[in-house]
């Protein structure tokens, strides 16, 4: 593997373990370009850094024992997909739930762009169906 590829992952480490899973809002500003992109943006939020900076801090604020278990990470260059699982317990409101002092675990694969050092895009998958269903939020079937 390249420089570019281990620097790159390492990056994409620091964001999961540090901020997403430390709360370290100095690092994130560090890691996440100004002109960063979301391809994915959560529901309500925006594709921009202020937009990933927002959804952080509603993940730490509704689990705050947020906690990622990163499972594998691979690379295309400067393109870091990372395959893990997020746990915690909701202490706060969620996606319109209110706190329900479960705890829950669900899986994400996403994929980020490190550009010199910095996160400049993003595209992700997570299992809120599977986050939803333990949180007692789970559609019931036939749309009732």
């Amino acid at each position: 593997m390249n420089d570019i590829s281990e620097a790159a992952k390492a990056v994409v480490r620091r964001n999961t373990e540090e901020v997403q899973g430390g709360g370290n809002f100095a690092l994130f500003e560090e890691l996440f370009s100004d002109d960063f992109v979301d391809h994915t943006p959560q529901p309500g939020g925006t594709p921009d850094k202020a937009g990933a900076r927002a959804l952080y801090h509603r993940l730490r604020e509704a689990f705050p024992d947020f906690r990622p278990e990163i499972h594998w990470q691979a690379t295309d260059g400067n393109l870091v997909t990372t395959y893990k699982v997020y746990h915690g317990t909701h202490r706060g409101e969620f996606l319109g739930v209110p706190a329900t002092g479960k705890e829950i675990h669900f899986e994400t694969v996403d994929a980020m762009r490190v550009v010199d050092g910095k996160i400049t895009e993003h595209w992700g998958v997570a299992n809120l169906y599977s986050l939803m269903e333990q949180l007692g939020a789970r559609p019931q079937a036939g749309g009732r």
